[in-house]
């Protein structure tokens, strides 16, 4: 399979409009709740750029090659902190939205553990990941093979 299109080379200011919510989601959400976030998200979404770019930046990051594996089953790994099942559960939701949108008890839990800035963070997080993973996915983007 190739890739379809470049949407940076044929919609630039489109592309750099997302690109620079990406950066400010760098600088708003813990960088490895970040990745565990954008690794899940892609899972979900059958992104393999995504999930290859994403494993390979957590390691980089000092991330365990166990607990990432675990993101495929976060709910009955025992490795994730509160405050990360509740991005996790967060992401699920949003990612799947479905006509129910986003559970209470996934809300509530998030609350518990997060600000209300904090999941404003985390719901630009999960959002601007959703977008690069449609993106990558309609495009026929490809991971690298070395």
């Amino acid at each position: 399979m190739s890739q379809r299109m470049s949407v940076a080379e044929v919609a630039p200011e489109g592309f750099h409009a997302v690109l620079q919510l990406e950066q400010y989601v760098r600088k708003a959400v813990d960088p490895k709740v970040l990745e565990l976030v954008k690794l899940r998200a892609s899972m979900l979404n059958g992104c393999a750029f995504c999930v290859d770019m994403h494993s390979q930046d957590a390691l980089a990051n000092g991330e365990s090659s166990r607990r990432l594996f675990a993101v495929a089953a976060w709910r009955e790994a025992p490795f994730f902190t509160a405050r990360e099942r509740a991005a996790l559960a967060l992401t699920d939701e949003v990612t799947r939205l479905g006509e129910a949108g986003v559970t209470d008890q996934t809300w509530e839990e998030a609350r518990k553990v997060w600000s209300e800035e904090e999941i404003a963070h985390l719901l630009l997080a999960i959002a601007t990941i959703n977008v690069w993973n449609r993106l990558a996915v309609a495009t026929r983007m490809a991971p690298p093979t070395a």
